[in-house]
């Protein structure tokens, strides 16, 4: 026979109620304490970066005015005319001595000094005379002291640089001359042991020597041997 168990008494059912609510309690205790730590730890890993620091504005430079080109109060325009005579003279001869007499103006006054890079005939010459009212317009030949014989080498010697100065707006000829090749004039002429008296080297510094004496009579004549001040 089965044996039957007496029943439990009443009061432990309160008890196991008491007892199951403190143990959910003590969970969820566990649980605050749990998340709380976990929240100090996140909030500790946390950096906050510093705010980036505003950059001063730098000022801009106050622009300079640009100083107006002042317009030269004389302009003297240099030219050669290449087919003046019936001599085929070497370019380089004529280059010679234009650079010559230009940079004895250029050097010995406060005039704007062109020179032509074309062939300026006389009638050219006047005419661009006549367009201005401050342009100077000197124009320079070469020809034969010998006009009998035809130039060779040898005879180059012989050549004569022919100056003419048309005034500005009236074209009337402010003065004129002729200069002389002349080794003796400014000191020996030094070309380097490959040259000699008949070299072309030789000849263009004669020419060029020849083109700076027009260029000093140029400027006596018209009163302007005054230095550059700029």
């Amino acid at each position: 026979m089965l044996q039957s168990h007496p029943p439990a008494p009443q009061h432990s059912i309160p008890m196991i109620i008491k007892n199951t609510i403190c143990a959910v309690c003590v969970c969820l205790l566990i649980l605050v304490f749990v998340l709380a730590g976990q929240g100090q730890s996140g909030r500790r890993q946390t950096r906050v970066e510093p705010a980036a620091p505003i950059p001063t504005p730098t000022p801009e430079p106050t622009p300079k005015a640009k100083a107006e080109k002042k317009e030269p109060e004389l302009i003297i325009l240099v030219g050669a005319d290449r087919n003046s005579t019936y001599t085929m003279l070497p370019f380089t001869y004529y280059d010679a001595v234009l650079n010559g007499c230009a940079s004895v103006l250029r050097r010995s006054s406060s005039a704007e000094v062109d020179v032509s890079q074309k062939d300026l005939s006389r009638g050219d010459a006047i005419k661009k005379a006549k367009s201005g009212t401050k342009n100077y317009v000197v124009l320079l030949e070469l020809t034969v002291d010998n006009m009998g014989s035809y130039p060779s080498s040898q005879n180059y010697d012989q050549l004569i640089l022919v100056y003419v100065v048309f005034a500005p707006g009236t074209a009337k000829v402010a003065t004129n001359g002729r200069t002389y090749e002349n080794a003796n004039r400014k000191g020996p002429v030094v070309v380097g042991p490959t040259g000699g008296r008949t070299s072309a080297l030789y000849r263009e510094t004669l020419l060029k020597r020849a083109g700076e004496d027009a260029g000093e009579r140029i400027l006596r004549a018209l009163h302007l041997n005054e230095p550059r001040t700029n």
